[in-house]
């Protein structure tokens, strides 16, 4: 089924010509069993997210942002609904596929940096750029990331927003189509998450990856072309910005 043959909801289309569809997911449910309990984390989401655009998914804990992201990552599989990455169904193919979807097309970020303590910063990078089929070698990776000078620094020697643009380079080396970044500035200050964001920025604007922020943070809205809403496992609204804001100008 081709994507362009599938409907789109009118709320989600921006005001602009839109650019390629990325993923469309419809109906999308998540249900949780807990002993007798049942949770349902995602309640009949509908999302179109399209090629190279900055989103920004805001939502309190526990409104499904999470469980949202990693079922679009190819992390976890909804309980019902479908999801589909240009023309292939995710929902229907299978481990294998999955597999090689993360591999070849994501890249995550999380709040944590996740960076194996005994490897240098260039090491840390090479462990994706070893397995990815056209990689940036890990000096480009860092380079972008604005780390030219830290190849050789152990995590240890780095501070925490250092470590995270460690991340966010480790993350971009195998060149992904998409970026999905949960928090990524939850455990730094002001300042430091600025800079993360700036990283972020230049990453979807020179690269052209389509990058995707969870956050609970309402003030770094501004920067995305578009927020979307969550509560209570639902869309609740998705907002085109008029313009995008430089992270510079983001307060909170």
């Amino acid at each position: 089924m081709a994507m362009s043959s599938l409907p789109s909801p009118l709320a989600e289309q921006p005001a602009r010509s839109a650019p390629p569809v990325l993923f469309h997911a419809r109906q999308l449910t998540k249900t949780y069993t807990m002993g007798e309990v049942q949770v349902q984390a995602l309640r009949a989401v509908d999302l179109d997210l399209y090629e190279g655009e900055f989103v920004v998914l805001l939502g309190p804990s526990g409104s499904g942002k999470s469980t949202l992201l990693n079922i679009l990552g190819g992390l976890d599989v909804p309980t019902s609904g479908e999801v589909f990455f240009k023309h292939r169904n995710l929902t229907q193919g299978g481990d294998r596929l999955l597999t090689r979807f993360r591999r070849e097309s994501i890249g995550f970020i999380f709040q944590f940096y996740n960076l194996i303590p005994s490897l240098t910063a260039r090491e840390n990078v090479a462990l994706v750029t070893d397995i990815a089929s056209h990689p940036l070698r890990p000096e480009v990776a860092l380079a972008l990331v604005g780390l030219g000078d830290r190849l050789d620094h152990f995590p240890a020697q780095l501070s925490g927003g250092e470590q995270q643009r460690v991340a966010i380079a480790r993350a971009i080396a195998k060149r992904p189509e998409v970026l999905f970044c949960d928090e990524p500035t939850g455990a730094l200050d002001f300042s430091t998450g600025k800079r993360v964001l700036e990283v972020l920025a230049k990453v979807n604007q020179e690269l052209g990856t389509t990058v995707v922020v969870i956050t609970h943070n309402a003030g770094i809205g501004a920067l995305g072309d578009r927020v979307i809403t969550m509560r209570d496992g639902q869309i609740h609204s998705i907002t085109a910005n008029r313009r995008r804001a430089s992270p510079d100008e983001l307060e909170w």
